[in-house]
């Protein structure tokens, strides 16, 4: 394994991308990469041994779950799932409570909720260090398997690649944007207007740009959005939560699919992700996502190479 500088991540939360520096994140990208190899070669990689996840999920999850949940297991840890109903959380015990008994048993949490503040809550009272594995305004964890796969499709690269991302500036467009800012890749969200990425996420993503030499554009037409792209990226229009909104959101969104006229808008190396689950004939059609320029199911494959390095940077 490679030497990495373990000594300033151990014991780090991963709550927000933006906090996080260029270096840390590429830390973790580095291993992530060096992870997925010895995986594929058969070759064990137990970084965690004996240690334990505990992962509270209050929103309905696939990939995030299993992924993580694999992933300690192949470190050699234990992933211990809990639902908050299951629990005294769902009877009223508080965050901080939770937090200080969780630290006691575990070697980091892993939370899926709503408020982000219920986060930031847990972190604040946890000894151990605390993943955020989505919430109303942040999905990191999605952002860091997004980036690793730009970056394997284009050969290490990043800096200087154009990401366009279509439709709804939610959690997933935040967390993505802040990362494609801090690792030096230019960001252009089409999204409708009322529906752009919040104001904060748009903040950081600016700050971050300036230090990186990145840009950062929010704009309402999808065809400029897409012109000389290098990834096109989409999510679903209607998120967790949200469904009570959903005819509003769908004539909102006409004309904001990812379809084979801004495939072609793109450059000619250019592919496609999104991070699942798909609406098929809403933000994306099911022959493009299985299609020739589709790096979809690479992606889902990354959350588990890419968090388990964070994990083991962060737990040893």
């Amino acid at each position: 394994m490679a030497n990495l500088p373990t000594s300033s991540l151990k014991g780090r939360h991963f709550v927000r991308v933006a906090d996080w520096k260029p270096a840390e994140l590429n830390a973790v990208l580095d291993l992530a990469d060096e992870l997925k190899m010895l995986l594929a070669r058969g070759r064990p990689h137990k970084l965690l041994p004996g240690r334990s996840l505990a992962l509270i999920f209050n929103k309905a999850s696939t990939r995030t779950r299993v992924s993580f949940e694999v992933g300690i297991c192949q470190l050699g840890g234990t992933g211990v799932s809990i639902t908050a109903e299951h629990t005294h959380l769902a009877r009223g015990e508080t965050l901080k409570d939770t937090a200080c008994v969780l630290s006691r048993y575990v070697d980091a949490i892993v939370i899926r909720t709503g408020p982000h503040s219920d986060v930031d809550e847990l972190a604040g009272y946890s000894s151990v260090p605390v993943i955020n594995a989505l919430t109303d305004s942040a999905h990191p964890c999605q952002a860091l398997a997004d980036v690793m796969t730009i970056r394997e499709r284009y050969d290490g690269r990043l800096e200087g690649l154009r990401l366009a991302y279509f439709g709804d500036g939610n959690n997933v467009c935040a967390s993505l944007m802040v990362a494609a800012a801090k690792l030096g890749m230019s960001f252009v969200a089409a999204c409708p207007p009322g529906y752009e990425p919040t104001k904060q996420a748009q903040a950081d993503a600016q700050e971050a740009a300036e230090q990186s030499g990145a840009s950062i554009e929010i704009v309402d037409d999808p065809e400029q959005a897409a012109g000389g792209a290098d990834v096109l990226y989409t999510d679903v229009w209607v998120s967790m939560g949200e469904e009570e909104e959903r005819d509003e959101r769908l004539a909102a969104f006409q004309g904001y699919a990812i379809n084979e006229r801004l495939v072609e808008l793109a450059r000619p190396e250019a592919f496609v992700m999104h991070c699942l689950p798909a609406h098929y004939g809403e933000e994306i059609s099911e022959e493009i996502v299985h299609g020739p320029r589709s790096a979809v199911f690479d992606q889902a494959e990354n959350r588990l190479h890419a968090q388990k390095a964070l994990m083991a940077l962060i737990m040893r």
